[in-house]
């Protein structure tokens, strides 16, 4: 395993983009501030790395330690080490896409802890892309959620309901944790899982109102993209009805499409059933 080298980096708070899923999709610049740091600790809960890409990152750089939501929502602890030493905040994708590493980053700012940012690819940026979707006609983003009991959060569909409504498509990021603690009981929603959200969130809107005409549902067209960035992703075209159909991989994304133009109908099609027979 690599040793750190200290000898360059000042103390600090260094929030790096590990990417989407593995070591070669890092940056050089990340790569060699990750391996300088002092210490280096994997946040292991707003997504998640492919556990063999992990131990080849740690192989490469030095010891990691995962934290969880606690830890980054409540910094001090780790505040307190930046004041003293460099601290490397390794984040899946992009540091600064999720609110709460942001925050962290305005903390920094109040303890008077320096606070550097090195960037990474983002499911944001790889999944329109791959899917051959204008990136100019993305509405606001949402995440699906796990319900809890008889109790499921509505937003998500009202968000995608409203995009479609006036031709906006719809980038679906897809829960990570059961719990919604954050504590460590990960467990990625499949297709079939994002099937049943969205069947229960039809039932709970469809009680309160008819503005989002939800009817044809089961009939709208969706991107399932997993592993995005890794050797074995996929991207899957078909219908919300036949959603439960699809694997899917490690980790997934829906893309629920507005008004397609000519050549983004020719794009998604590419990735149907049919198409790749």
């Amino acid at each position: 395993m690599a040793d750190a080298n200290n000898s360059s980096l000042e103390p600090g708070m260094y929030l790096i983009g590990m990417g989407p899923g593995r070591m070669e999709s890092m940056t050089t610049e990340a790569l060699d501030t990750a391996r300088q740091c002092d210490k280096r600790m994997y946040e292991a809960y707003t997504a998640l790395w492919p556990e063999d890409e992990l131990q080849r990152l740690e192989s490469s750089i030095g010891s990691i330690e995962r934290v969880m939501r606690p830890a980054i929502e409540q910094p001090e602890e780790l505040l307190d080490m930046a004041k003293s030493s460099a601290i490397a905040i390794l984040v899946v994708g992009d540091p600064l896409q999720a609110t709460t590493h942001v925050d962290l980053q305005l903390r920094c700012i109040e303890y008077g802890v320096q606070c550097s940012v090195l960037h990474g690819l983002s499911i944001t940026t790889l999944a329109t892309g791959i899917a051959g979707l204008s990136n100019y006609k993305f509405g606001r983003q949402t995440t699906l959620t796990y319900p809890h009991g008889s109790w499921i959060a509505t937003s998500p569909l009202e968000v995608i309901a409203f995009n479609r409504l006036h031709g906006f498509h719809t980038l679906v990021l897809l829960d990570l944790d059961p719990t919604g603690e954050g504590t460590g009981q990960q467990l990625p929603m499949k297709p079939s899982d994002a099937h049943t959200s969205f069947q229960l969130m039809k039932q709970k809107l469809s009680e309160r109102t008819d503005e989002f005409h939800l009817d044809d549902l089961d009939e709208w067209k969706v991107v399932v993209c997993s592993d995005l960035g890794c050797e074995d992703e996929r991207v899957t075209t078909t219908i919300l009805g036949q959603l439960s159909e699809v694997d899917g991989g490690r980790l997934n994304t829906l893309l629920v499409p507005g008004a397609l133009s000519d050549i983004e109908e020719v794009a998604i099609a590419r990735w149907s059933k049919e198409e790749q027979r």
